[in-house]
């Protein structure tokens, strides 16, 4: 049997002669939350119907646990949980009466319904709120139900889009919390465009644009991209830029306010040593007052950034 829970091959969807996706392909194992990230339009949601059997591919093809999606899409959806944008919640029932019914549909056991409901309850910290009607229920509140139903027949692949869109900062931090702990037993896939959000949840992070593949690696990888070869330097009595220059690895000066300068170094220097001690033997010696030198971070709005419109400024050349 295979290791995968999740093999995308080559994901392609046309809409009138348009690639809304075009070949996009991974895998996702057992205990691995993948961060799906991209702008607005960039193709995260029909991707995300296609994983789920609701959108059949142009080309290429969906496995969930090897089973094929297009050939055998009952099996294959069984062994998946899935919470679209749009949560699918009958709002004049109470969450043990929705969460019984959703139950009933993900066709787990009779005798084991109850036991599901209320695994799924606690799991989701719903215990509390068994009788009260959704319709009354808080935005958060709401969308933990819905994570609950996604959950309730212990699927193998668990399937969020945009899961915190529209909650308050505690009951983002309180979803992002569920999703960790969901990620622990099943493989989960959130779609997304919060940087943050893929960067405290996620393990694996894929960015889509334009729907192609920009990015497709560990968060580790992505945050070492925020690293680069940048160092932000303070001084009480600030060099000029060519004096900087002239420092054996800096190959690159900029003079910001407040006499702190950001200086780029030679990228085979950053696989030695940075030019760091050759900087601070320079300051010591000419009296630059040197008070703070650590690495320059670009931002991670930055890097996506950097991501996905690298083709529209290669363009522009």
């Amino acid at each position: 049997m295979t290791s995968f829970t999740v093999e995308a091959t080559e994901l392609t969807r046309l809409y009138g002669g348009r690639e809304a996706v075009s070949n996009v392909s991974f895998t996702l194992s057992k205990g691995q939350v993948l961060g799906f990230l991209g702008p607005n339009g960039a193709g995260k949601s029909t991707t995300m119907k296609m994983l789920t059997g609701n959108l059949a591919p142009s080309n290429g093809s969906v496995k969930i646990c090897g089973i094929d999606m297009m050939d055998n899409p009952k099996e294959a959806k069984a062994l998946i949980g899935y919470l679209p944008e749009m949560r699918p919640l009958y709002k004049e029932l109470t969450v043990d009466e929705y969460l019984t019914i959703a139950a009933r549909l993900h066709r787990v056991a009779s005798g084991n319904i109850r036991k599901a409901v209320e695994n799924a309850k606690e799991r989701c910290g719903l215990g509390h709120m068994s009788k009260r009607l959704i319709e009354n229920l808080s935005n958060g509140y709401q969308q933990r139900v819905g994570i609950a139903q996604a959950i309730i027949h212990s699927p193998m692949v668990v399937i969020l889009d945009e899961p915190t869109v529209g909650l308050d900062p505690i009951q983002i931090r309180d979803i992002r919390a569920l999703i960790r702990e969901v990620g622990s037993e099943h493989s989960v896939i959130i779609s997304t465009h919060i940087l943050p959000e893929v960067e405290m949840v996620c393990d694996h992070v894929q960015i889509i644009d334009k729907g192609k593949l920009v990015f497709n690696g560990g968060i580790d990888v992505l945050k070492k991209q925020r690293i680069g070869h940048k160092l932000l330097i303070g001084f009480r009595h600030a060099p000029s830029v060519d004096a900087m220059l002239k420092i054996a690895g800096v190959v690159e000066a900029e003079s910001l306010p407040n006499g702190m300068m950001r200086i780029r170094f030679a990228e085979d220097a950053a696989t030695t040593e940075t030019p760091a001690e050759a900087i601070v033997q320079a300051a010591v010696s000419n009296g630059w007052g040197l008070y703070q030198i650590a690495p320059d971070q670009t931002s991670l709005e930055d890097v996506f950034v950097q991501l996905t419109y690298q083709d529209a400024a290669l363009a522009a050349v």
